[in-house]
């Protein structure tokens, strides 16, 4: 399947984002199976080389970033592949500059790494609830510019993704999480003090495609009310990112464990 995520090359209108495609369940097994394998191949197209990844995941709550992570988690090894859930900041890090807690946890070569939320907070959440000064989130927008431009030029990959759900679609999630005694964990005061904003928050993630969509880190925008078709586009683009111009050619086996596997299982 193409990707249907809408590559943000302008400033985006949320609420004029109707049209949210289905996947029938039964399509939607079939080919996030062969995209985990394709994933696959690439992060072990990625080991012992110079390649590396980072996936930015952000979206409304309830958007349905937990379920890509959980599904790219069942596909990776986990020894090159390392999830960062990113809330407040905590301890050392209140008193340190927004960006050094993600700077600490980039990935090393041949490792893809994937922010669960990201240092997109300064100009969402820090922006709405006041956390930031107007000053300190303005200027996020050219620092973070600045930051992405550094790790491209560095050889990391990054992929923007923002999973995009209507306000009526929330409201469902929200009513089913609290149905479930295995989901109510994920719901918190935060989540309705945050829906109550909703206008101020739809405000400032237009503002941070509009100022922070660049050529080379573009953002992808998932229509995502439907959770198996927007996890299936959000496979796509990071197919489609991470594995440009990587060979998933398996590798060769090397001469020396083939000699070694020779004598020891004494083939002719």
């Amino acid at each position: 399947m193409k990707s249907s995520a809408f590559i943000v090359t302008k400033r985006p209108r949320l609420a004029l984002i109707t049209k949210h495609p289905t996947v029938e369940y039964a399509d939607y097994e079939r080919k996030l199976s062969s995209m985990q394998s394709t994933l696959q191949a690439i992060q072990q197209a990625y080991l012992g080389t110079r390649e590396r990844a980072v996936i930015v995941l952000e979206g409304w709550d309830t958007a349905g970033k937990g379920g890509v992570v959980r599904r790219l988690g069942w596909a990776m090894d986990p020894r090159s592949f390392k999830v960062y859930p990113i809330g407040a900041p905590t301890g050392n890090d209140k008193g340190k500059h927004y960006l050094q807690r993600f700077w600490e946890r980039l990935p090393e070569h041949g490792q893809i790494v994937v922010f669960d939320r990201s240092w997109y907070g300064r100009v969402l959440v820090e922006r709405v609830e006041g956390f930031a000064t107007t000053r300190e989130w303005r200027r996020a927008y050219d620092e973070i510019n600045e930051f992405e431009r550094v790790l491209i030029e560095d050889g990391t990959r990054i992929t923007k993704i923002f999973l995009h759900i209507t306000a009526a679609e929330q409201i469902k999630r929200f009513k089913h999480r609290l149905t479930d005694p295995l989901k109510r964990w994920k719901l918190s005061y935060e989540d309705f003090r945050n829906r109550a904003r909703w206008g101020d928050y739809e405000l400032a993630i237009e503002d941070m495609m509009e100022q922070t969509s660049t050529r080379r880190a573009p953002w992808y925008l998932i229509p995502a009310n439907n959770k198996p078709f927007a996890r299936l586009v959000a496979f796509r683009t990071l197919i489609d990112r991470l594995g440009k111009d990587v060979s998933l050619v398996p590798r060769p086996l090397d001469p020396k464990v083939a000699q070694e596997a020779k004598q020891l299982f004494d083939l002719p």
